[in-house]
């Protein structure tokens, strides 16, 4: 209950900022962006929201069911619309998925620079005997 609580007061917020503040985003990427800020602050701890957060991708498909039933109600303007709608939805799919491997190759990187500086740091022990690894 306290992950629930704890992405819902952030979405409140995000919603009341965007209001009060007349922000050109939405509320609930105002309050996305928020709660991942207090992530890597160290302000909200990942284990509690973990297991919220896993429910929810795990029934994502629910969450869309209401946006495609809407869309039902568009298919004449989809219709009129297609290709422009189509390069859309392609070109925005490519960037995604380019930034997506940009980033993920970064990280993986930064990882493997970080591991290998761990494993050839001499260890506490080592340093106070005045033996190092050579």
């Amino acid at each position: 209950m306290l992950g629930l609580a704890i992405l819902l007061a952030f979405n409140l917020i995000g919603i009341g900022l965007q209001m009060g503040l007349h922000l050109p985003l939405p509320g609930n990427v105002i309050g996305l962006i928020l709660f991942t800020i207090a992530l890597f602050a160290k302000i909200i701890k990942l284990e509690w929201v973990e297991t919220t957060a896993n429910w929810f991708t795990g029934h994502m498909m629910l969450f869309f069911l209401p946006f495609v039933v809407g869309t039902m109600a568009f298919f004449p303007l989809i219709g009129a619309n297609w290709l422009s709608i189509g390069v859309g939805v392609i070109g925005s799919s490519v960037v995604v998925l380019v930034v997506t491997g940009f980033v993920t190759s970064k990280l993986q990187r930064h990882d493997e620079k970080e591991h290998h500086r761990r494993v050839n740091q001499p260890s506490a022990e080592q340093k106070s005997v005045g033996g190092g690894i050579s």
